[in-house]
């Protein structure tokens, strides 16, 4: 429940070092009671503040209004205090972030709606269903030896234990999303061969018909989970592993070749990733982080859990993104305080939506940007490019240039615009730390090295090749966070390097004004919508198994809210007919819901060439002259 206090001395909070004074107890708290159809505030105990009166609903606008016309206090946390060195092996560096966690103890590490868990929670508990996991595997060493352990858990306590307990048991974590369709899960789990799945509470019943059908054992997360009381480990702490080149994970994404490819990262690619981005983003324990994003794959779980954790920071996660719960958490005064928070583009839209249509009055507005401008510290937008009017927008709202970078999850992240100095829109700055780029077109020549280098970069400086100036190639990347391949697939993964061991990328990139600029995919079959990576070929080939659809092809039409959104553009068998609610209704059952066409085109043919193939950037002209988003 929010608290908001406005009494006759400051008060001190252990929480975030801040003390404030009388003049300056105009603070506001908002938060969102489950119970409760609207926002509330309530009071402090007694014994903190007499002053304030019992329990008092109001909405978010009308809160926010009653106290715009003050200034908010200054936000100082304590002096910022160097990276914390947990206990982590200091000759195995790659070591996961699990074995730093007793160093910070009863420091508060997650606030999720089971509550507040500690860094010793954590461990505690991730430690005691590690071994529950190593007993139904009948492992006598605990040492699983990188069986996959698959898992199915909410935005809260449950996923950091099950992927905590699977790396414990030397497992390979599988994330699962729980909008996926059960035929996705259930391809995610053979596929990956998974040992043990394992399901929080609440997705049981979604995962139980699926395991029992590939004879999988299902191991369903105990309560004590999300509130055990933590255990004195003694001397059952993890033993020292060679965890280098360990699989961490198995996140999978969509590819060209159209069925989802399982990439495995290893703890050192895990490593290399965050310690990079602890030193590039200046990541402190006295950080909190907003978490709202899906935890199946990297910006979810790397950049917006494992960064925080590696640090002793808190991450304040919500159980799904929810504007007017982000908006709150930005403007409260409860404590843990945000300071940090990332998303993709299409979320930055959606708040931009609500803050247009709450904060209507110029005071609010002030009293808003005021409040983001001095308590928050970094705002960082990813996954997909960012519209510049996006972006202009949220600075005007919040005081913010938003930090873009660019990453993908076979490579974890490669560039970033500057924390401290100037940024520039629609770039995405400079390679992380030991993160080497190029930018290559193909040799025509055929002899020698394949490619010709247009530019070459790593975190200090970028060389560029006379004649090639500001002249766009592919972007390829080599580096420490670069993954150890595709899952059982040997072939793909050899095809998706240079003969000289650069990871090509598929984005088509350009050097100038000091900075590296993405310019879209060079595969027209691959379409970012909201963040996520959805395979056209895959659509494509799930549709055509409906009744009525004879033809289709599948394209990323523009988008300003979504990036892109996906289309089918479809030809329909003789005598059906087919309205787009019929089809996102069945469409539903087979394909993950960022992945259901937002658009249905019916036409009488595809125009294909002269070898059955559609070209997809023309039919998107044609279909859309322009880039206006709207059918011609």
């Amino acid at each position: 429940v929010p608290e908001a206090c406005i009494g006759s001395a400051g008060i001190s909070c252990s929480g975030c070092h801040l003390v404030t004074e009388p003049s300056q107890l105009c603070r506001v708290a908002l938060g969102s009671g489950r119970d409760r159809a609207v926002p509330v505030v309530s009071s402090l105990p007694a014994s903190v503040c007499p002053a304030m009166p019992p329990h008092v609903g109001v909405s978010l606008p009308r809160l926010v209004c009653a106290v715009a016309s003050r200034r908010p206090a200054p936000w100082r946390p304590g002096g910022r205090s160097p990276l914390h060195t947990g206990p982590a092996a200091l000759g195995n560096r790659s070591a996961p972030v699990f074995t730093r966690a007793l160093a910070f103890g009863d420091r508060v590490a997650l606030a999720d709606q089971h509550g507040s868990h500690t860094y010793r929670d954590l461990y505690s508990r991730s430690l005691s269903l590690a071994r529950e996991i190593c007993r139904l595997r009948a492992c006598s060493d605990g040492d699983l030896r990188e069986e996959r352990v698959s898992f199915l858990c909410s935005n809260d306590v449950s996923y950091v234990v099950a992927q905590w307990a699977s790396w414990m048991s030397g497992g390979t974590a599988v994330p699962l999303y729980r909008k996926h369709p059960q035929a996705e899960l259930e391809y995610f789990i053979q596929d990956s061969r998974s040992s043990v799945v394992l399901a929080g509470q609440e997705h049981v019943e979604l995962l139980s018909p699926v395991v029992r059908k590939l004879g999988v054992p299902l191991l369903p997360l105990p309560p004590t989970v999300y509130c055990g009381a933590a255990k004195d480990p003694g001397e059952e702490q993890v033993p020292e592993r060679d965890w280098r080149d360990r699989g961490a994970m198995i996140i999978y994404t969509s590819g060209t070749t159209g069925r989802p490819k399982g990439v495995v990262i290893t703890h050192h690619n895990v490593w290399a990733t965050v310690t990079g981005l602890v030193h590039k983003w200046a990541w402190t324990k006295d950080d909190v982080i907003l978490h709202v994003l899906p935890l199946h794959h990297v910006h979810g779980v790397v950049n917006k859990l494992l960064c925080p954790l590696w640090v002793g920071a808190t991450c304040v996660m919500l159980p799904e993104f929810s504007a007017q719960l982000v908006w709150e958490k930005f403007l409260s005064s409860q404590s843990p305080r945000v300071n940090v928070f990332m998303a993709v583009p299409t979320i930055y839209s959606k708040l931009m939506d609500y803050h247009d249509r709450h904060f209507g009055q110029p005071h609010v507005r002030d009293f808003v940007r005021a409040v983001c401008e001095e308590k928050i510290r970094l705002m960082v937008s990813g996954s997909a490019a960012l519209p510049l009017p996006v972006l202009e927008k949220w600075k005007g709202a919040t005081g913010h240039t938003l930090l873009e970078r660019y990453g993908m999850t076979e490579i974890g992240m490669a560039l970033s615009n500057p924390l401290a100095t100037a940024r520039l829109p629609g770039s995405v700055g400079t390679p992380l730390p030991g993160v080497e780029v190029r930018i290559v077109s193909e040799n025509p020549q055929k002899d020698g090295c394949p490619y010709i280098i247009h530019a070459e970069g790593n975190e200090t400086e970028t060389r560029v090749t006379p004649g090639f100036e500001e002249t766009e190639g592919e972007l390829l990347v080599r580096g420490p966070s670069v993954f150890r391949g595709y899952w059982d697939k040997p072939e793909e993964t050899k095809n998706a390097f240079t003969s000289d061991g650069w990871f090509k990328t598929g984005d088509t990139a350009v050097f100038k004004d000091g900075s590296y600029w993405i310019r879209g995919r060079t595969s027209v079959d691959i379409i970012k919508t909201g963040g996520y990576k959805v395979s056209a070929l895959e659509v494509e080939r799930l549709l055509l198994g409906h009744p009525s659809i004879a033809d289709v092809a599948v394209i990323g039409v523009p988008d300003v809210t979504w990036g892109q959104r996906v289309t089918a553009v479809v030809t329909l068998r003789e005598g059906h007919s087919l309205s787009h609610r019929e089809l996102k209704e069945w469409a539903r059952g087979v394909l993950a819901p960022y992945a259901v066409p937002s658009e249905l085109l019916l036409v009488e043919e595809i125009p294909r060439n002269q070898l059955g193939k559609v070209n997809k950037r023309d039919l998107v002209q044609l279909l859309y002259p322009q880039d206006r988003g709207t059918p011609a």
